[in-house]
């Protein structure tokens, strides 16, 4: 069933208004999708690539530097994210690491206050020392009950003794059945 217009109210403006929307909108999708994402953050970039085990290279040395101060102190205590990304600057630089193959870790060598910090380390036991009119020896851990007891809130105290007083409360009265039904015998 076709719909009659007169002559007068011919509908061919409207075609070409609705093709023309239409190609607006393709053509508008076409350069939304074709324009260049933001660009990422280059520190999370490197430091989302170590934790992930890929490759570090190909980065500048302000973007390693950058990398080293985002590094969260998690990844940098769980990982060793921060030798790794200091061993890449140096392979960037052109630094002794730049012929490594990349797997592994070695350790970066130590600066000379490093150095001078750990020869000042004694190497000898350590002796026993007077704190506060007592004498403590290093390495040792003296455990006592009542002072474990003594450190622990007045209400959990007094928990632990209502707890304590309820088992065997449930104790004694499962104690006291097995006795009756044994008489009862």
């Amino acid at each position: 069933m076709g719909l009659a217009l007169p002559r007068g109210r011919q509908t061919r403006h409207r075609l070409p208004l609705a093709r023309t929307r239409r190609t607006l909108a393709v053509a508008t999708l076409i350069v939304l999708w074709s324009a260049p994402a933001a660009p990422a953050d280059v520190g999370a970039t490197i430091i989302n690539r170590c934790t992930h085990g890929q490759s570090l290279g190909g980065f500048s040395q302000r973007d390693y530097r950058r990398a080293l101060q985002e590094l969260p102190a998690e990844v940098e205590e769980y990982s060793d994210c921060a030798n790794l990304i200091r061993r890449a600057q140096l392979a960037a630089a052109g630094g002794p690491a730049a012929g490594g193959t990349g797997e592994g870790a070695a350790p970066l060598a130590l600066t000379p206050a490093e150095r001078a910090a750990l020869a000042r380390v004694p190497h000898s036991a350590a002796v026993p020392q007077r704190v506060g009119g007592d004498i403590v020896q290093p390495g040792v851990v003296h455990a006592d009950v009542s002072s474990a007891l003594s450190t622990l809130p007045t209400p959990l105290l007094a928990m632990l003794a209502f707890l304590l007083a309820g088992g065997l409360a449930l104790a004694a009265n499962s104690i006291r059945n097995r006795v009756r039904s044994r008489r009862a015998r």
